[in-house]
């Protein structure tokens, strides 16, 4: 009788078979089990609907009645700057007028100077524009970033 020593198996030792998945050739792809893959679908499907509502909250916690006001003076303002430069928005240089800057500044005066910097590029006369500009954004208030509201 020979006797078996050390960690090798023995055919005689009544062994047990175990078995080995197969590895995956590189490049190929293994599909996960349909019960992992509905769960990873119910995953994603529950970020995309957060996402969406985040998206959604964060345009009402802004003011709609402001908001469409300063849509309404940038329109305004677009077009005035296209007839003032004589062309079309997108060949007209590159003017900067920051309404919140605006806002911000202290005296009339202070706006007019503001105002005046960033039209000096401009030939025609641009003192009605900077007039009608300042009339309209009287008692607008400057937009600040949305408040982040616990629910």
């Amino acid at each position: 009788m020979s006797a078996v020593s050390g960690t090798e198996p023995s055919p005689a030792a009544g062994g047990r078979v175990f078995f080995q998945t197969p590895l995956a050739a590189p490049g190929a792809r293994e599909d996960p089990p349909p019960v992992v893959a509905a769960a990873q679908q119910q995953q994603q499907h529950k970020q995309q609907q957060q996402r969406r509502q985040q998206q959604g909250k964060v345009t009402v916690k802004y003011d709609r009645k402001e908001l469409r006001k300063r849509l309404v003076l940038e329109e305004w303002i677009v077009e005035q700057l296209s007839e003032l430069y004589g062309c079309e928005e997108e060949e007209m240089p590159e003017v900067e007028i920051d309404i919140d800057d605006l806002l911000d500044a202290s005296s009339e005066e202070e706006r007019v100077s503001k105002l005046q910097e960033s039209l000096v590029d401009c030939y025609k006369p641009t003192e009605e524009f900077i007039n009608q500009l300042l009339a309209r954004i009287r008692g607008m208030r400057k937009l600040s970033p949305p408040q982040k509201k616990d629910i």
